[in-house]
């Protein structure tokens, strides 16, 4: 297969994974005209139509999608023995994307990644804040941050930073003439700022614990983010409780900007750790973030 049959294989699998010639043009650096025409030549040399176009989106076909299910597997395998071949020259090199909530990213990966990247300048890393949980390997994405607990079994997980816990907060100004709850079911009753988790389309339920007893309360409120820094402006310009981690709280409530409930129901939980699939191949560049990432104590 010449160079020329690859590139176009390759284009067709970010067309079809991406079903749009924009998000794809974006990820191959190209233009969308440029992939466009770059497309017409596996369906001419193999005499079908593998996409769909139409004014909205793209889709492969029946046979485009039984090429992207053959397809998809080799080239993450050449793409892995490619990188794997670069990893021979004198410098550690490679570029990783990484998906993570924006607080993970504020407060664990930037402030080690600042350290780590001025010594491997062939290192490229993209960070990707997303709140709900990604399919890192359907995204294409080299790794993922999430809290222990929501690491998939069939990941290697390291975990990169101390325990959590969360903390239920609001101005001063937004209890005056209410009652303070005092379990999570007088949330029910509360004005509430809210988080959606973008990959799952829905609200997040919040959690509690006390006394090995687990409670999941889904609470209204009037505005809804999808980032922490959100939620904590939102508590403090007075629009209702918010459920942000207790590290991001803490500046706050130690000058009287922010009042804490329910601190009895919230728990520790196991903090942030990096997910990748066990069968990935690890080069050295990915190797050398990890031990960079993970948490000694």
């Amino acid at each position: 297969m010449s160079a020329a049959n690859l590139n176009d294989l390759t284009a067709f699998r970010a067309v079809a994974e991406a079903r749009s010639f924009t998000r794809a043009a974006a990820r191959l650096g190209v233009s969308q005209s440029a992939l466009s025409h770059t497309l017409r030549a596996p369906e001419s040399s193999l005499g079908v139509r593998l996409l769909t176009r139409t004014t909205r989106n793209v889709a492969p076909t029946d046979a485009g999608e039984r090429l992207l299910q053959t397809l998809a597997p080799r080239l993450d395998d050449i793409e892995a023995e490619l990188a794997a071949l670069r990893e021979l020259r004198d410098k550690p090199a490679g570029s990783i994307r990484i998906t993570a909530t924006e607080f993970a990213i504020d407060t664990l990966l930037w402030p080690k990644l600042a350290k780590f990247l001025p010594r491997y300048p062939d290192i490229k890393v993209e960070l990707v804040g997303e709140a709900g949980l990604t399919d890192i390997v359907a995204q294409r994405f080299d790794a993922g941050v999430r809290a222990g607990e929501q690491v998939a079994k069939d990941m290697v997980a390291v975990r990169i930073g101390p325990d959590l816990r969360m903390a239920v907060v609001a101005a001063p100004a937004y209890f005056k003439g209410r009652s303070l709850p005092k379990s999570p079911q007088d949330l029910v009753g509360h004005v509430c700022v809210n988080l959606r988790l973008s990959t799952l389309g829905g609200l997040y339920a919040w959690e509690f614990e006390k006394a090995g007893r687990e409670v999941k309360v889904r609470v209204e409120g009037q505005v809804a983010f999808n980032g922490t820094t959100q939620l904590l402006n939102a508590a403090l310009s007075g629009f209702g409780l918010a459920y942000i981690p207790e590290e991001l709280a803490q500046p706050y409530l130690a000058k009287g900007r922010l009042k804490r409930v329910l601190e009895d129901w919230c728990q520790p939980y196991a903090g942030y750790h990096l997910y990748y699939p066990s069968r990935r191949q690890s080069s050295t560049a990915f190797a050398l973030l990890v031990d960079a990432l993970r948490y000694r104590g």
